[in-house]
């Protein structure tokens, strides 16, 4: 009889961390302890909790090990699920309780600051079942939903449902979901008709809808299918970029068990149903997460945007009605039609329903996934579930919604987060990417990396992103060079708001917005790039000097050691109370690595 489980995350982070052989190391020491019809090892996908991998938790007191290594598998096992004596030093432990009670306080998983304050819909299987077994999605209630429909619900009665649980597309924009399905629901039987799935995710930071192929593939298979019904389609395919490799192989894996299991092909539960399944691999260009550029690239082209209208719930995918969600927006359906639309409708805010998952990164303390309801504060995620900006520094501005969002400043730290609130302040939700930035970072140089970006991936097919973005990077470059002009203020406002309203899709007419939010909320360091000649972050090189303080350089000589460019020498001058000559840095020389200054004990260089 099984006992214990022990969960070892599968997810990409844990993988490049080794978490195959830690797993591989467990079922070794389980085997020679003899315990291996007592002890069964699971590999699950994603924790959430990233910044702490490889993970390994133990079921059923939940215990977190974080950081775990091969070498540290045996004492696990010869401790915690030989002995019953947890491997303190091991254990993850965010819950404030004293020392003494510490066992007691990471007894239960939930318990922890990071997942109390979560509420995991999306999520709800990564880190608890193996994707790769059919059977255990199906125990925890998976496949229900598909029954439920099929043979419960019209497919009108489906499309109601969702309407009615308020569900926005999580891959952007935020359209309501029921709508795009009741639009392409005419001439059921009549017309081929194709459901897709944006797996694209291109943000730079995002990697949401990764970790849940990687961790609940059948929960897209099963709302695939259900879309499917509701708008008369028989066919469907999952659009993914190459470059997620696990995300893939358990996709494919999932989609052969649910054909095996009749849920996928003819027939399904015995009705006369039928859907199948395809997965489509993308190139990783950015201008493949707009619908109609993905619908293209499917077919076999050049993905580029087409001009809407038509609409691809009328011209999709070959010319045929088609609708398209992204991962986090179909791994809701089955829940929804289970427990639902009032029960969804519930949660989250008036206009923004249910949670959002968020890919939390930069300068926190927990990278990683977290879910929480539409409407939770800024503040609640980066201090309470984030843990906060790491060493001592000052929340500065949060990026959401990637290279088409916006930059929330620290004064707006109290926004709830929801889909209106953002556009209100500038920003957007986009698919959930949440870049953290405090007083080190430079909100200019911050701009110019995103819209860097953005003429990078351009597709090129329309004249105001291609062009119109090129000519803002230049005016930035200008201004970080030191070249800027307070003219050029007014241009890029000009010019950025023409791109918005000019370009042919969505992510043409959203680039600009990291340029025209910086703008709005961190002017005066525009102004200190182009009037002092200064970055107050110290940031851009072009705009940096370093110098060495005489009287509290001792003359140790190690900057100058460790200068790679040979721009630090000796001068004459030798401070009072020293007794050799101090440094100087020759600024003609310098290429301002910046390698100098942790290498001085005294503090004797700074940057300006």
């Amino acid at each position: 009889m099984i006992r214990a489980h022990v969960l070892c995350c599968g997810g990409t982070g844990c993988t490049s961390s080794g978490s195959p052989k830690i797993q591989d190391a467990f079922v070794s020491e389980i085997e020679k302890n003899g315990l291996t019809d007592e002890i069964k090892v699971v590999q699950t996908g994603c924790f959430g909790l990233c910044a702490l991998g490889p993970v390994v938790i133990i079921y059923p007191d939940g215990t977190f090990y974080s950081n775990v290594t091969v070498e540290d598998v045996s004492e696990i096992v010869s401790e915690h699920l030989l002995k019953g004596r947890i491997v303190e030093r091991l254990v993850y432990n965010d819950t404030g309780a004293a020392e003494e009670n510490a066992e007691e306080a990471h007894a239960s998983l939930n318990d922890t600051i990071f997942y109390k304050s979560q509420h995991r819909l999306a999520l709800r299987n990564c880190g608890v079942i193996n994707p790769e077994n059919i059977d255990e999605y199906i125990a925890m209630d998976g496949y229900a939903a598909l029954g439920k429909v099929l043979t419960e619900m019209t497919p009108d009665e489906v499309i109601q449902t969702i309407l009615d649980s308020g569900l926005r597309g999580r891959g952007g924009a935020g359209f309501p979901t029921g709508m795009k399905w009741k639009f392409a629901s005419g001439n059921r039987g009549n017309v081929q008709k194709y459901v897709c799935c944006n797996a694209d995710e291109g943000d730079p930071g995002a990697f949401m809808d990764r970790s849940i192929l990687e961790g609940d593939p059948h929960a897209l298979i099963e709302a695939m299918a259900i879309a499917g019904y509701a708008i008369g389609a028989n066919q469907g395919y999952v659009y993914v970029r190459a470059e997620y490799p696990i995300a893939v192989k358990r996709l494919q894996i999932a989609i052969d068990q649910a054909k095996e299991y009749g849920l996928l092909g003819k027939n399904i539960f015995g009705t006369d149903f039928e859907f199948d399944l395809g997965i489509r691999l993308g190139a990783g260009a950015f201008v493949c997460g707009e619908e109609t550029a993905l619908m293209t690239s499917i077919e076999g082209k050049r993905g580029e945007p087409r001009p809407r209208p038509p609409f691809p719930a009328v011209k999709g995918l070959f010319d045929r009605p088609t609708v398209l969600n992204n991962v986090e927006t179909y791994a809701n359906i089955p829940q929804i039609i289970l427990k639902g639309a009032d029960w969804f409708n519930s949660i989250g805010t008036e206009k923004s329903k249910g949670t959002k998952v968020f890919a939390l990164g930069g300068k926190i303390k927990n990278t990683g996934l977290v879910e929480v309801p539409m409407g939770t504060t800024l503040r609640h995620i980066i201090e309470e579930i984030g843990g906060g900006i790491p060493n001592g520094k000052k929340f500065k501005a949060a990026q959401t919604g990637g290279p088409s969002g916006g930059c929330i400043p620290a004064h707006l730290i109290d926004t709830p987060i929801d889909y209106d609130n953002l556009l209100e302040i500038g920003s957007m939700m986009g698919s959930g990417g949440l870049i953290v930035m405090d007083e080190d970072n430079c909100m200019v140089d911050i701009a110019r990396f995103f819209l860097d970006f953005t003429v990078d991936e351009s597709c090129g097919k329309c004249t105001p992103c291609r062009v119109g973005t090129k000519r803002l990077l230049e005016i930035l470059d200008k201004i970080i060079s030191g070249n800027g002009e307070l003219e050029d203020l007014d241009r890029m406002e000009e010019l950025a708001n023409y791109i918005k309203s000019a370009s042919l899709c969505g992510l043409g007419q959203t680039a600009p917005n990291p340029v025209l939010s910086t703008l709005r909320y961190f002017r005066e360091e525009y102004i200190a790039h182009i009037v002092d000649k200064k970055c107050p972050a110290g940031v851009c090189k072009s705009l940096l000097s370093f110098t060495i303080d005489a009287d509290k350089c001792i003359g140790c000589g190690m900057c100058a050691k460790n200068c790679p460019a040979s721009a630090i020498s000796r001068t004459d001058y030798i401070a009072p109370g020293h007794k050799l000559a101090s440094f100087t840095i020759d600024s003609a020389k310098c290429v301002k690595c910046g390698a100098c200054m942790p290498t001085c004990k005294f503090k004797a260089i700074s940057k300006g």
